[in-house]
């Protein structure tokens, strides 16, 4: 008998990102020296507070 119908399967996975980055990595010197909050005054006239979907942290964009 032919079937049409497929079967799918769904996977999810939850990525803890301090157990992925190794501890003596570049980015964690970084991150530790450099505050990127101004980034956010920066990019504010560009996001919208009430309208649209929720947006991308701009500090993890960058």
């Amino acid at each position: 008998m032919l079937s049409n119908t497929r079967e799918y399967q769904n996977e999810v996975e939850f990525v803890c990102l301090e157990e992925i980055v190794p501890e003596d990595h570049l980015l964690r010197k970084i991150d530790k020296f450099i505050d990127f909050s101004f980034i956010l005054d920066k990019v504010a006239p560009y996001y919208c507070e009430n309208n649209g979907r929720p947006s991308i942290n701009p500090i993890v964009l960058f």
